[in-house]
């Protein structure tokens, strides 16, 4: 549901809920349910801003304590970073090949967590890093994080309830026929790879939706649409098919050629085409766009595409 008016003054929101309340013969009543109801908030939220004085009735607005200063949670580190959109409430980052999501406990590189809090310090800002999702370590594509505690746990049941959107573009080795449509075959991990996983009967759900392929010499360029997000899914489900992407070595993909004057891909080809999802507070449907990288688009003009 769409909300009334708002505006931002500081850590507060304000909001006008309208005739509902203003009118109400129990306002505090009238307000708990425009909250809940209208609003949104999670109960746990709810229940601490009320604690904390972070709900208040001024005239025909109502303010909530929803931009308090927050610590990241990770040292911010400056990297070059490509915002796809930003708000109050979200951040769409691009997410370059090369570079993982969140560290992984060894403390090297600078990961887009990293980069986030820079983004963050250098705006002025004082939010915790929250990443929505994540995408593999080779894999470019737009990234999303929650800039306050509201957003996070919008966007997270967002996320269990299927309703973020998260469309990829593959190039895959051979001709994907067109009855392939879907791949629901259960992902879990390689007894005899740590790095890897495999279809496994007794794995987790996954389902893999492809919305779209293209066919060249000896090559796919294959949309996809994820339903689930298990760790490799896409280059697992894929390569179990007999079309691995190219570049994967890790699960059988043929070598990227190169082209003249030029650096062959030296990843899987996958990227993150688009974000689709309802913004956090007004409930606008979102579309947020990653153009294909330099490295995609050589491998494409490479193989005829």
């Amino acid at each position: 549901m769409r909300k009334p008016g708002w505006v931002r003054r500081g850590e507060w929101l304000e909001a006008m809920p309208g005739r509902s309340v203003t009118t109400a013969e129990d306002k505090e009543e009238a307000i708990e349910r425009w909250l809940k109801e209208t609003a949104g908030i999670p109960d746990k939220l709810l229940a601490r801003l009320r604690r904390e004085g972070g709900v208040q009735w001024r005239g025909d607005r109502l303010r909530l304590a929803l931009f308090p200063p927050r610590e990241p949670g990770i040292e911010p580190v400056w990297h070059e970073l490509e915002v796809l959109h930003e708000d109050d409430f979200c951040l769409v980052v691009h997410k370059p090949a090369g570079m993982a999501v969140h560290p992984d406990g060894s403390g090297n590189g600078v990961t887009l967590d990293h980069a986030v809090a820079a983004h963050y310090a250098a705006s002025g800002e004082s939010c915790a890093v929250r990443h929505i999702h994540r995408l593999d370590k080779e894999t470019t594509g737009p990234v999303l994080y929650a800039k306050n505690e509201f957003a996070q746990a919008v966007l997270d049941e967002a996320m269990r309830a299927k309703a973020i959107s998260r469309w990829y573009a593959a190039i895959v080795r051979g001709a994907v026929p067109r009855s392939l449509t879907v791949i629901d075959l259960p992902i879990g991990r390689d007894r005899h790879h740590a790095a890897r996983r495999r279809v496994s009967p007794g794995g987790q759900q996954a389902v893999t939706r492809i919305v779209g392929s293209e066919v060249w010499q000896g090559a796919s360029l294959v949309k996809i649409e994820l339903e689930t997000g298990r760790t490799h899914q896409i280059r697992v489900h894929l390569s179990h098919v007999g079309h691995p992407l190219y570049g994967d070595a890790l699960y059988g993909g043929p070598v990227a050629p190169a082209v003249k004057g030029s650096r062959p891909l030296l990843r899987q080809a996958l990227h993150g085409e688009f974000l689709r999802f309802a913004h956090p507070w007004t409930g606008e449907a979102l579309e947020i766009a990653d153009p294909w990288p330099e490295d995609m688009l050589r491998l494409r003009n490479a193989l005829g595409g």
